[in-house]
């Protein structure tokens, strides 16, 4: 059976006239499902028995369940693992800002990306997650924090690009009016630089903002640290970067995570430099979250600091990613990895 939270308003309203029904009860139905946040078609309480009854055997209706909650005792960030409806359990991240709640959530369960320093990969690409599984992710944190949800980042477990189509309903659902109705620009999608991906976001007419999870200035050292490296050049990943600006005119931000003696050194940072300074980027400096699988290491406070020294000495806007959650296993894919039924 259809979800029915990952059907569009004009789906829904085609739907129901099949079965008879008057239109405006599919108003009805999408405000309970995307406004209200109604956990089930029971709670929908104008609207009668009998339809409900009906929406049960034409639709299942997606709820997560929530195995387990980790709360900083540091900066009140709060991971959810989540429990889908055929028991594979993601990650959701819900993080407050000056700006605002940002909720992180996860496109995929696992990932194939086979990056490094990523703890989400390494147990491989499981499925796929539909649109209605990543809007329930932003509704059941809202439902629980009672407040809200002010911006979006698709950067937890998975690579939006692996999972198009499910990752881009998504977006047109959340900003939809007839949705939570978010602003695209308070939407981010990250992507480890699947360029066909790229281009094919550039003709959405989305305009929302994209991050380059980059992490090196060569294909040398990219190739070793990121498998996608091997099917795209950098060369083809900034043509694409490029394409992106210009069709859409939202510069693509970088995403830098220093690895100590493996990217953080001079010559990376005049790379990146050269990089992101003639487009106008900003870099996102992201202190790598230790993987014990992977061996990687963190450089200490005053090597990342230098390093953005180094970037803003070239006139290249560069912060550090406020370090969230690292006492809640802040990382993604780490609270997944370290959850007892994953083995």
């Amino acid at each position: 059976m259809k979800d029915i939270k990952e059907l569009y308003y004009d789906e829904l309203l085609a739907g129901l006239e099949s079965m008879g029904e008057k239109r405006f009860r599919a108003g009805q139905i999408y405000t309970w499902m995307h406004k209200k946040l109604a956990s089930s078609f029971d709670e929908m309480s104008d609207i009668s028995k009998a339809l409900r009854d009906k929406l049960k055997a034409a639709y299942t209706y997606t709820v997560l369940k929530e195995a387990r909650k980790q709360v900083s005792g540091i900066d009140g960030t709060v991971k959810y693992l989540f429990e889908l409806p055929d028991k594979n359990r993601i990650e959701t991240v819900s993080m407050d800002y000056h700006h605002g709640h940002s909720v992180c959530i996860s496109s995929q369960v696992g990932c194939r990306m086979g990056c490094r320093f990523c703890a989400s990969t390494l147990g491989g690409l499981v499925r796929n997650l539909t649109a209605a599984e990543m809007l329930e992710q932003i509704y059941s944190v809202s439902r629980d924090r009672g407040k809200r949800v002010d911006n979006v980042v698709v950067m937890g477990i998975g690579e939006p690009m692996d999972n198009y189509d499910e990752v881009v309903r998504f977006i047109r659902m959340l900003t939809s009016e007839k949705g939570l109705d978010l602003s695209v620009r308070s939407i981010t999608v990250s992507t480890c630089g699947i360029v066909p991906g790229i281009y094919r976001l550039s003709e959405e007419g989305l305009g929302i903002t994209l991050a380059l999870s980059l992490h090196a200035v060569s294909d040398e050292k990219r190739k070793k640290i990121m498998p996608v490296a091997n099917s795209y050049s950098l060369s083809e990943l900034m043509d694409a970067v490029d394409t992106y600006f210009k069709k859409t005119g939202r510069r693509v931000s970088f995403e830098y995570s220093l690895i100590k003696g493996v990217n953080d050194s001079e010559e990376d940072a005049v790379g990146l430099a050269a990089l992101a300074g003639k487009r106008g980027c900003h870099v996102n400096l992201i202190p790598v979250n230790p993987v014990t699988e992977a061996g990687l290491k963190e450089p200490v406070r005053e090597a990342v600091l230098a390093f953005q020294k180094k970037l803003k000495d070239m006139n290249v806007n560069a912060t550090i990613r406020r370090e969230l959650g690292r006492d809640i296993d802040g990382a993604c894919g780490q609270l997944r990895r370290a959850d007892s039924s994953l083995g």
